[in-house]
């Protein structure tokens, strides 16, 4: 029957092996050695004073482990099956610098122990050397139990059982069955319970032993408790109510009555069970507890990879296209709003340059009129057409000077949609202050107005003279005085100098107006070249951004597109080696599973339980 779980067991070892846990193999290859041992080795656990020692002489009815106050188990004890009875300490030897790892477990140091001094044997005090590594006292006695197979480990009070599997003590812990040991002066304790929880995870059968029945009469209601207090924890435990007292006085008298009253027949009973299950329904168990520590070891990160796998947004390559992604859609929002800022800025731009110029020649136009308003063309003119001509070069420079800088400012707005990306660069301007680059400023030429010549000044007298004669000679006819006489020839002088002034005035108000107006046309035609100067050179300067920053933008575009396509294939790559890691996690889990379910199998076949419940 051995052949079943030792083919679950090998296939839990392979299992290991083929997940690289070393260690996990190593301990299930000491655990198929110690299952294929027929030896039952029984770990006796407990807190201190609870009668362990004196529990372990009553198995084998033998005071070979010192009771009493004032002793304490300080060396884990080992009793096996000798003809005669002996002691020996055996113990590591110490690490010394330079020991190559491992080499302190090939050899022990044994040291006889007399066997009236077991007790400092236990003690420590005998047969150990000091600075050496941990140690164990092994007893040797001629008793049937042990004889047949049966090994007894007393562990110090409050020992670990999951001692560090390095040394020959921690071996000892390496049992079939565990015996934990409470006296029944009191309920378990939640440290005996949690100690029990951890027992039923590595070992395939625990046993409560309650002790000290003799000196507590309620002892069966403590045990009734107790298994209370087992099935709450959902321990697996069986609980023997036992008196080590009666079991030793009933050997020492031969009553077989006072013997089965101190509950040792069970107790035997169990362990005889044991050892003979051990082959078969211990084994069975114990690859069962086996089969679920390494699932749980093989699967614990396995389960952490495959959840850590489901959260695709942490991957790296997945970042890496989201990444991407939004890289294109930034660009595609940067194009579209450094394209709306050009156009917003050039609108701007024109409308500001066409009324700074158109500010500029109506100031112009406003100082010549006011010029005008008294000054004579005919003296005037030369120097106010110099004002005129020097006035509208610097309007013109000075609003050509505005349109460069506004370009300027307009092109560091844009490129401002590029400093994300580390390009801040402007194109080269090809605008320039001077005129040569648009049509020349036209002439102002002189525009012909009328003078005032003597003739004309004779003739307006003559007229004017001739009114005033005629009309005063005719009044002063009527006094009886003649038509021309010294009074009409005044008043016709006086009327022809009045005309003379009245029509060089109208002439110099009609030279006025007609200076006025051929300078309002030359400033109309200044402001229509200039004007249109300055819309094609910003024009032109809107071409050239919209040309320089569509290139720039085509060149990132065509390097994000390829960082996009980049990290794409890195996500598909990632994607299917992420599909494939997940399946094969899928398919060991699977087969943990199955591994597990193998072994329970093998437990079911068995024929019946490791031990009753009492």
């Amino acid at each position: 029957m051995a052949g079943i779980w030792l083919d679950a067991l090998d296939d839990i070892a392979r299992t290991c092996q083929e997940h690289g846990r070393s260690d996990l193999l190593q301990a299930v290859r000491l655990k198929r050695a110690h299952l294929l041992d027929p030896t039952l080795t029984v770990l006796v656990v407990g807190e201190p004073n609870q009668g362990k020692s004196q529990l372990v002489n009553a198995i084998v009815n033998a005071p070979v482990c010192p009771v009493g106050d004032g002793r304490t188990t300080v060396l884990p004890t080992v009793l096996r099956h000798a003809e005669i009875a002996s002691a020996t300490v055996v113990q590591t030897p110490s690490t010394t610098p330079g020991t190559p790892p491992g080499a302190e477990r090939s050899t022990v140091e044994r040291t006889p122990v007399p066997t009236e001094q077991i007790a400092a044997g236990v003690a420590g005090t005998t047969g150990r050397r000091p600075g050496a590594g941990p140690a164990y006292i092994e007893i040797g006695l001629p008793r049937a139990l042990l004889g047949a197979g049966l090994v007894l480990v007393d562990m110090p009070g409050g020992e670990s059982s999951a001692t560090g599997a390095s040394t020959p003590v921690a071996a000892l812990t390496r049992a079939d069955t565990v015996l934990l040991v409470s006296d029944s002066t009191r309920d378990l304790s939640v440290t005996e319970l949690n100690r029990l929880l951890h027992l039923t995870r590595s070992h395939a059968n625990v046993v409560v032993v309650q002790t000290k029945t003799d000196l507590v009469p309620d002892w069966r209601t403590v045990a009734d408790r107790n298994r209370r207090h087992l099935a709450d924890a959902g321990i697996p435990a069986t609980l023997v109510p036992v008196s080590a007292a009666l079991r030793l006085r009933a050997a020492a008298t031969d009553d077989h009555a006072l013997n089965a009253e101190s509950g040792f027949p069970a107790l035997i009973a169990l362990l005889r069970r044991d050892l003979t299950g051990k082959p078969d329904a211990l084994a069975r168990a114990a690859v069962v507890l086996t089969a679920r520590t390494v699932v749980e070891q093989l699967a614990a990160p396995l389960r952490a990879e495959l959840t850590g796998a489901q959260s695709v947004e942490q991957s790296a390559p997945m970042t890496r296209l989201h990444a991407a992604q939004r890289e294109v859609d930034e660009l595609r929002r940067c194009s579209t709003r450094w394209q709306n800022t050009l156009t917003d800025e050039m609108a701007d731009l024109l409308s500001d340059i066409e009324h700074d110029l158109r500010d500029r020649t109506r100031h112009i136009l406003n100082t010549v009129d006011e010029a005008f308003e008294t000054a004579d063309p005919l003296v005037a003119w030369d120097s106010v057409a110099q004002w005129l001509e020097r006035s509208l070069v610097e309007a013109a420079e000075a609003n050509r000077q505005w349109l460069v800088q506004r370009c300027e400012w307009v092109a560091r707005r844009v490129a401002d949609s590029f400093a994300r990306y580390g390009h801040g660069t402007l194109p080269p301007w090809p605008l320039a202050v001077t005129s040569e680059h648009g049509q020349p400023l036209p002439e102002l030429e002189r525009p012909n107005v009328d003078r005032f010549t003597m003739g004309q000044k004779m003739f307006t007298g003559m007229k004017g003279s001739y009114g005033g004669l005629l009309m005063f000679g005719l009044a002063l006819t009527l006094a009886g005085l003649p038509m021309i006489n010294p009074i009409s020839l005044g008043a016709g002088a006086l009327f022809g100098g009045k005309s003379i002034r009245d029509e060089g005035r109208q002439l110099l108000r009609r030279r006025q107006a007609t200076v006025k107006s051929a300078v309002q046309r030359h400033v109309d035609d200044f402001f229509v070249r200039v004007s249109k100067d300055s819309r094609d050179a910003a024009r032109r300067a809107q071409r050239l951004l919209r040309d320089h920053f569509a290139a720039l933008t085509e060149e990132l575009q065509a390097d994000i597109i390829e960082s996009l396509r980049s990290a794409k294939q890195a996500a598909d790559t990632d994607a299917v080696t992420r599909e494939r890691r997940h399946r094969e996690i899928q398919q060991r889990m699977i087969r943990l599973a199955q591994l597990y379910e193998q072994a329970q199998q093998v437990a079911a076949a068995r024929p019946a339980p490791l031990a009753p419940r009492t």
